[in-house]
Formats: structure tokens, C-alpha cells, sequence
């Protein structure tokens, strides 16, 4: 017995335009009916934060932030969260003009993601399997890291910043995250042996990648990553080209139906 009004999206970024014009029509809870994509599109057409709440009913392929705010699957019990709980504060990212709510990077994972595009079946063993195969295939990005001002180089697997604990469908490449405590996570895996690759894969699936001694990670407020030549950016499984990788947490501003 709760009203609502059910829009479909039929294109790319459309999600994004149906947020903008809804809020602006006088919406007050914006329900994302899909996954990480859908959610992406979502929070870059978000305005008027102090009057709109989200409310998420994960249905896609991945649904990895869904799964950082431990919602369920289910579809009822997800609609029991909205309809019961009270909506809390859940940070996102900045990245220039551009809000990510789950992982933003650059490096093994836009490789991965250009041999998903052309997978026809997208599933969560498609996704392994291409990762599987770049592991094996990838040449190692140099790039500096600048993490709240302070200067590192590296040559490295990823540059993941990370405010979500996950993607991929399940692949937690940033365990210790927590979408809730006002910080950004930074990972970066350093060059390694060959070889040392095939060990690691089970640990990055079982969520030890931190216990890498090739892994180093911060928690922080900003993160500025600067390349030698210029990369695509993997915001929230949607890639962008000729951005610059300079990132900040946004705290207290998005409220989500949550636990």
C-alpha cells in the first residue's frame, strides 16, 4: 500500500537524466531497481542532498555496493530496509565532475573491463575469466600517488581507490573498506614475479590481498594519481577517457535507506 511511480531505462546514462528531471519535479526518494552501473548513473544525477534519500534494490549483474551496505538480494527484504528503515549517511567519491560510489581506478582493471565489453554471456564467471587472462597478459603502469599530499611513485598492478569493498561481482579488492567512515581506501599492488601471480589470484579472491607484501594501502581523504601517458579510468565498472585520476571522499551529504 505504498505509492510509487516505475521508470525503465532504455540507454546509456539514461538513469542519470530520469534522477535529474525526478528530483527537480519535487521526488524525494530515488529507488535504484538494478546494479553498480545503474547506481553510477544514479548518484551523478543526484541534486538537492538534504531533501532526497536513495534507496537501493540490487537486481544486476554485481550489485557490490549493495553489498558493502549489507542489503540483501532479496527484493523484499531489500524493500523491507526502505520501507522500515530510517535513511543514513553513506560517503561517495569526486572525482572533478564526475560522483563514484563504489571503486574508481586505473590499470588492471580497465584491461579487464575492455575484455568484458566484448564477452556476449556477462556473468560473474565471464568477469574471472577475464581477469584470469589479463593477469597473465598485462604490462605494469607507472604512475605517482599522491595521498593527502604526501608523494609516492610506484609501478604497480592498480591504482583502486576504493570506497566500496569489492567488484567484479565478488572480487574484494579492498577488504577493509567501509562506506560509512568518512575515508577513501587506496590500494596498489606492486610489480611481482610472474610466476608469483598464480599464487596470488586465490588470495585476491579469498579478500587477502592486503596481506601482500607487494600491497600497500592507505586510508585518506584525497587521492591524486598521476600517469606517465594517459589511461582510461574505471569509475564503477563504466570507463572515461582524457579524465585526470584526482579523487576526494564526500562525507554526510547522501543519505541511503540502510541497516
Amino acid at each position: 500500500n505504498v505509492e510509487y511511480c516505475l521508470h525503465l531505462t532504455s540507454y546509456k546514462k539514461h538513469a542519470q537524466k530520469l534522477t535529474e528531471v525526478l528530483i527537480k519535479r519535487g521526488a524525494t526518494d530515488i529507488i535504484v531497481v538494478g546494479g553498480d552501473g545503474t547506481l553510477h548513473e544514479v548518484i551523478n544525477g543526484f541534486s538537492n542532498f538534504e531533501k532526497v534519500n536513495m534507496g537501493i534494490i540490487p537486481c544486476g549483474t554485481g550489485n557490490d555496493f549493495a553489498t558493502a551496505l549489507n542489503i540483501p538480494l532479496g527484493t523484499e527484504k531489500a524493500l523491507d530496509i526502505i520501507l522500515k528503515q530510517t535513511p543514513k549517511f553513506v560517503d561517495f567519491m569526486q572525482m572533478g565532475d564526475i560522483r563514484g560510489i563504489n571503486i574508481i581506478g586505473t590499470g588492471i582493471d580497465v584491461d579487464v573491463l575492455n575484455r568484458y565489453e566484448k564477452v556476449k554471456k556477462k556473468n560473474k564467471l565471464q568477469y574471472t575469466t577475464c581477469l584470469i587472462k589479463t593477469l597473465f597478459n598485462f604490462d605494469y603502469t607507472n604512475f605517482t600517488a599522491e595521498i593527502d599530499g604526501k608523494t609516492i611513485p610506484y609501478r604497480s598492478f592498480i591504482a583502486c581507490i576504493a570506497n566500496g569493498r569489492q567488484y567484479g561481482g565478488g572480487i574484494p579488492i579492498s577488504p577493509a573498506s567501509d562506506p560509512t567512515d568518512n575515508k577513501l581506501n587506496f590500494i596498489a599492488v606492486k610489480a611481482m614475479p610472474k610466476l608469483k601471480i598464480i599464487g596470488a589470484f586465490p588470495k585476491l579472491k579469498s579478500g587477502k590481498i592486503l596481506k601482500f607484501k607487494e600491497t600497500e594501502h592507505f586510508t585518506c581523504q584525497s587521492v591524486n594519481v598521476i600517469t606517465e601517458k594517459p589511461c582510461a579510468i574505471n569509475v564503477d565498472g563504466e570507463l572515461y577517457q582524457d579524465v585526470a585520476l584526482n579523487v576526494q571522499i564526500v562525507s554526510n551529504k547522501l543519505k541511503v535507506y540502510r541497516v
